[in-house]
């Protein structure tokens, strides 16, 4: 998707720090020791009638000094999608995009020659590198589209644009699976950043925790059900929270859930 979209601020200011936000990684403050949770419903939402979209971090018309964003992650955007519509052709340039398709197909495709239908159970993933353009579409004309897209940015600008695509609905049934990593380790994407994103689907009643390294920070970011926190917080759909100074990252599913989880630099 596109800055530039019908409904879409086209300020050079948010386009800048949402296409282009390098600057973000070095301005972090450090020392914080917590998990603080963005409940779903403080999230920038609109709606364009073909498209109604939820915004974790600052994107197009939504802003926010707060949240532009977390260490390499830079959009986590929800999107509902009419059927046959979608975004047009359009332009994007170093950035690392991810798509996990929850509800209906999405059609791809871009100026790599990749494409394809992307369905439950499948991530996409697109590195703009030098710069690419690419088209988004819900497949279906009957069926509504429902799915998260996700930005990181990468270590470096530039590099020659890629497209991938995998499925990973059996992997992430009961365990943190990894989707994404710098080195493509266990069948993941390679990422051009220090990044890794694990997803689950995790039964009611069910645990799972993933250990973060010194000097890590953790996004867990809920798109099904719900889970509850060690230390008693619940989190719903369309909750993230950003983990800092911590060694581990668990939670109990209190209904059966879908989850993803980002352990960045």
């Amino acid at each position: 998707m596109r800055l530039n979209e019908p409904g879409i601020s086209n300020n050079p200011i948010r386009f800048r720090a949402a296409n282009a936000g390098f600057m973000f990684l070095a301005g972090l403050r450090q020392g914080e020791h917590m998990i603080t949770i963005r409940k779903g419903v403080d999230r920038g939402h609109a709606n364009h009638g073909w498209l109604d979209t939820h915004h974790t971090f600052s994107f197009a018309n939504y802003y926010h000094p707060d949240h532009m964003g977390y260490r390499a992650l830079r959009v986590i955007n929800e999107d509902r999608i009419n059927p046959g519509a979608g975004f047009p052709t359009h332009p994007h340039e170093s950035m690392e995009i991810i798509t996990y398709v929850l509800e209906g197909a999405l059609a791809h495709k871009d100026s790599t020659g990749g494409g394809g239908v992307i369905t439950p159970g499948m991530v996409q993933y697109m590195s703009a590198g030098s710069g690419v353009t690419h088209s988004e579409y819900n497949a279906s004309e009957t069926d509504p589209l429902h799915l998260y897209q996700i930005w990181l940015l990468p270590a470096e600008r530039g590099g020659a644009p890629r497209y991938e695509e995998r499925k990973v609905a059996e992997s992430v049934n009961g365990a943190l699976t990894l989707i994404a990593s710098p080195d493509g380790r266990n069948g993941s994407f390679a990422i051009r950043q220090d990044a890794s994103l694990y997803a689950a689907n995790v039964k009611e009643g069910n645990s799972l925790s993933h250990e973060l390294e010194k000097g890590r920070y953790g996004w867990l970011q809920i798109a099904k059900g719900g889970v509850e926190l060690p230390e008693g917080s619940i989190m719903q759909a369309g909750d993230g929270a950003k983990i800092s100074e911590e060694t581990r990252i668990s939670f109990r599913a209190l209904a059966d859930s879908e989850i993803l989880l980002f352990d960045l630099p």
